[in-house]
């Protein structure tokens, strides 16, 4: 059996060994109480400061922490009583040790101690919860863990900084989720804020509000700007009045919030550009039913490749690294002056908190040229480059690189321009009939494309009453693949070049498309994703 002075030691070594920890599934599992909101109700109050959900996730956890551990505290303390050198106890006694993770142990023998250095003490035998024998000293006056307090160090589950890193964007998708509920908060450009501390915005201040925005003459204006003119309430927290007067502006339907997350910039609707408001006619995209199981892996393969807007994330590279995206470019997109903001080239432009619409800067690679641009959250488009694109000459299938701005709510788009020559080329052209007619001529080219989705059109206009006409879609799909097999010798068509050249007409992303050729037996797998027309089949 261990002597007391041995088990004195073992004590001095576990005095900072009981943690105070959370079950593992703890942060996954829990649900945001009534009790929770009004807490930060209560952090937001005191505060007196709009705080972000990031912010109010950090209150959260550090509130949960501090109940669980006063819960923890209260029930360690309710297993009996706590064991202090310097006390004196009875056979029978229930204790817990902090040194030893708060375990229990009852008393169940005591003898006098022998040892003249320490003079007179205890010796208590203690059956542990766990059936061990252990043997402690009481009645020591002199000894440290009778006057310093049991320090619990944290644990990494405890850690705030670990569990927001580990569980704080799902904690964020609760509040957020019972905050939308709780018609006390408001929320404008990510932050929360009571209502009942907003101050009082009028309709005097919103119409000047609208009179500045419209001598900017639709250019977007930051808040700070708005408020020089408004004459608001002096004396009172800026940012409150800023946040009040933000949220006066979001409830009135003349303004939109257009600023990327971090930043809030207000326009006026009624100025703001017809295809950011309305989605160009090129681009609006009637459903077509298929089964995105009938898509080999080749298939998806391409689609992801393609950057088509339309296609859902599942289909994109998933990289959160990705610093530059080459798009080659549809007809659609060439003819609406947009960009397609496909799940991989996403990740590069701006985004909001909440703002449907974001106003941003374009900056030319090569010149330096600033475009003033919209994300068009919504639609998955990015709108601005129309004249850019004409001044480029640019062409269905040629190539533009979109990479990273160096500053906020700037990105850089370039074209790979190249000095002017003349090159065969696929050139699309109207027949007496109304079809489409493909053929390979000599065409001015200043730019590198893909060779695959290269089509030259002479004149955008006419094509337009093509997209008028109410072609069922598997006849379009012949009837174009009918024309482009006929610049091919063995009549092959590779899904790629045909997907570009439908989308001359009518606005389909791949899946569909590929669907189609993979389930109808009109269309002919040769290898390699090309196909023939088997006119007997049809």
């Amino acid at each position: 059996m261990a002597s007391p002075r041995v088990e004195r030691n073992h004590i001095s070594r576990l005095s900072m060994a009981g943690a105070f920890s959370l079950p593992t599934d703890y942060w996954t599992s829990l649900l945001i109480t009534p009790q929770d909101v009004q807490n930060l109700h209560t952090t937001l109050f005191e505060r007196e400061t709009p705080l972000t959900v990031r912010d109010l996730a950090v209150a959260f956890i550090e509130a949960r922490i501090q109940s669980e551990r006063a819960i923890s505290k209260s029930k360690q303390k309710s297993n009996g009583r706590t064991f202090l050198p310097k006390e004196q106890y009875q056979i029978g006694e229930e204790l817990v040790f902090p040194a030893l993770g708060w375990k229990r142990g009852r008393v169940s023998d005591l003898r006098a101690g022998m040892n003249p250095s320490l003079g007179d003490f205890d010796v208590l035998t203690v059956e542990m919860e766990d059936g061990a024998q252990r043997l402690f000293a009481a009645k020591l006056e002199s000894h440290r863990l009778n006057d310093a307090p049991i320090a619990v160090p944290e644990e990494e589950g405890v850690n705030v900084e670990t569990i927001l890193h580990e569980h704080g964007a799902s904690l964020e998708k609760k509040l957020e989720a019972a905050f939308a509920s709780d018609e006390g908060l408001v929320r404008i450009a990510g932050s929360w804020f009571p209502r009942a501390l907003l101050i009082d915005v009028n309709q005097g201040h919103l119409n000047l509000a609208e009179a500045v925005l419209d001598m900017a003459g639709g250019e977007p204006l930051p808040t700070e700007a708005l408020m020089k003119d408004l004459e608001l309430p002096s004396g009172v927290n800026p940012k409150l009045v800023e946040f009040s007067l933000n949220f006066a502006l979001q409830e009135d339907r003349r303004f939109d919030e257009v600023g990327p997350a971090g930043q809030v910039l207000w326009c006026l609707r009624r100025l703001e550009p017809d295809f950011v408001r309305d989605v160009p006619p090129q681009l609006h995209y009637a459903e077509i039913d298929h089964d995105r199981a009938d898509l080999d892996p080749a298939m998806q393969a391409l689609e992801s490749q393609l950057d088509d807007e339309l296609s859902p994330v599942e289909a994109s590279d998933s990289s959160e690294n990705i610093t530059s995206v080459t798009i080659s470019l549809i007809y659609p997109h060439l003819r609406a002056g947009t960009l397609p903001m496909s799940p991989r080239a996403r990740k590069l432009f701006p985004t909001a908190y909440q703002s449907p619409r974001v106003r941003f800067t374009l900056v030319d690679g090569k010149t330096k040229q600033r475009i003033p641009a919209w994300v068009v959250r919504e639609h998955g488009y990015v709108y601005g480059l129309r004249e850019w694109y004409k001044s480029h000459q640019l062409i269905p299938g040629s190539l533009v690189q979109v990479r990273r701005g160096e500053k906020l709510g700037e990105v850089i788009v370039d074209a790979k321009t190249q000095r002017s020559s003349k090159d065969w080329i696929r050139t699309v052209m109207v027949g007496t009939d109304g079809g489409m007619v493909f053929a390979m001529l000599k065409q001015p080219i200043t730019a590198e494309f893909n060779d695959r989705m290269a089509i030259f059109v002479p004149d955008f206009k006419v094509l337009d009453p093509l997209w008028e006409k109410r072609q069922s879609f598997e006849e379009l799909a012949v009837s174009v693949m009918r024309e482009l097999s006929k610049s091919n010798p063995q009549g092959h068509v590779h899904a790629q070049e045909l997907y570009a050249a439908v989308n001359l007409v009518r606005r389909v992303p791949p899946a569909p498309l590929f669907a189609l050729l993979a389930v109808k037996p009109v269309f002919k797998h040769v290898g390699d994703l090309h196909f023939r027309l088997d006119e007997e089949a049809r």
